[in-house]
């Protein structure tokens, strides 16, 4: 099959930010089409985002630059070349000559990436993950992983800052994705009234949709959760997970970090969160570290038993990083987000690497994210046994477990993965 149009726009994402959408056409008729979500915590090692900068359109976030890219560079290099999402990808990040794609576009090249992959799945007459799993995975779909829920968000909020992210509840020991959703829906709402109780007022949502941090103390918060897990009646069910996003609360002039209202070192960190491993159940824990402490990792692994340590972006989905991380002991799996390497090509090599060297590669969205989001066929065709959601809040968070219930709901067979066989509590 070969490749007769391609063509960029400028849409929005679920935060109402600027992004490139891509549709590709093959000569058959079949179409594939992609759009690149953005994080609001970025890593520094990501692909580039070229948007703009004009202040007087979406405040300066307006990519028309990288649709024109598209559009005028990357359009005539692909439109009668055959369809092979490799071999298409690689032209692209030639024809970019950055180490970043900062030229063209990560956001560009990965909308791009994405048209083709679908376009090659609408070709084989196949769902994307379907593709994906004959292509990458095991073969046949036989699993939805569990899905992880970000409910409580850290940040600034006026005199609270907490320096963890995002404190996530997982349904990790559930008999199904229906079971899953149901009950960690059911612990979204009764948290809202643990949190109530608890500040004397409603508690006030977040950017990431989850409710913004009610204390500076992430032992506290935790202890909110544990009792809206309570009180909801599913403790048996539920475990807990952090992203901690260090690199947010790290100072490079004396290399430390925030927190409950002191610096402290790494090892400081380390020691207070391995402390916390100790206290509640913990799947994962995230970017506990800065981006860049590759030594701090490697000892929070030998420190931390009881949780599986994550890099984002010590990682960045890329292949070289990954391998250092795997070389130094400092992580026993990342979190799988193509976006910020550009590529799926560059992705997939990643998550080759990491299944080879037995680490988990765990998908997830971004905070600006999208209706029919790429992850997700990454997620079920991998058949990776958990992935990281938004909380139940919003229309493209929603759309993301209506995947996975519509996946089990049409696949004979499919089960739940099996967390309870790989968590470390």
């Amino acid at each position: 099959m070969q490749i007769t149009s391609v063509t960029a726009r400028q849409l929005l994402d679920c935060k109402t930010r600027p992004l490139v959408e891509v549709e590709i056409t093959t000569d058959s008729g079949h179409v594939g089409r992609g759009a690149a979500p953005t994080g609001s915590s970025v890593g520094a090692h990501e692909a580039f985002i070229l948007r703009d900068g004009d202040p007087a359109e979406y405040n300066g976030l307006s990519v028309h630059r990288a649709v024109d890219a598209v559009n005028n560079e990357i359009a005539p290099a692909l439109i009668g070349t055959t369809l092979d999402l490799e071999a298409n990808d690689r032209l692209m990040i030639d024809l970019d000559g950055t180490p970043n794609k900062s030229r063209l576009g990560g956001n560009a090249i990965y909308s791009t990436s994405i048209a083709l992959l679908r376009a090659t799945a609408a070709v084989a007459g196949l769902p994307t993950y379907s593709w994906i799993a004959e292509q990458f995975g095991p073969g046949p779909v036989t699993q939805v992983p569990v899905p992880s829920f970000n409910m409580i968000n850290g940040g600034r909020y006026g005199s609270v800052v907490q320096p963890f992210n995002e404190f996530i509840v997982m349904p990790y020991n559930t008999t199904s994705i229906q079971e899953a959703v149901e009950k960690s829906v059911k612990v979204f709402g009764v948290l809202e009234d643990v949190l109530t109780e608890y500040l004397g007022r409603k508690p006030q949502v977040a950017s990431s949709y989850g409710f913004a941090s009610p204390s500076s103390d992430p032992r506290e918060v935790l202890r909110l959760l544990a009792t809206a897990v309570e009180r909801a009646g599913v403790a048996d069910s539920m475990a807990f997970a952090l992203d901690c996003a260090s690199s947010e609360m790290y100072d490079p002039t004396d290399e430390t970090y925030e927190l409950n209202g002191e610096r402290v070192t790494s090892d400081d960190l380390i020691d207070y969160t391995r402390r916390l491993s100790t206290e509640f159940p913990f799947v994962f824990i995230e970017d506990l570290l800065d981006e860049d402490d590759w030594t701090g990792y490697t000892k929070a692994v030998a420190a931390i038993d009881k949780s599986i340590i994550l890099g984002d972006d010590l990682v960045v989905t890329n292949r070289d990083r990954l391998q250092r991380a795997v070389e130094s002991s400092a992580v026993e799996g990342f979190i799988l987000k193509p976006n910020q390497v550009g590529t799926i090509t560059e992705a997939l090599e990643c998550y080759r690497y990491a299944d080879n060297h037995q680490l988990l590669a765990i998908p997830s969205g971004r905070s600006g994210g999208v209706i029919d989001d790429v992850v997700m066929d990454l997620s079920v065709g991998l058949s990776v046994p958990f992935q990281k959601n938004g909380a139940p809040r919003s229309g493209e968070r929603i759309e993301k477990l209506n995947f996975l219930l519509r996946v089990a709901d049409s696949t004979p067979g499919c089960v739940l993965a099996d967390v309870p066989a790989i968590v470390k509590f």
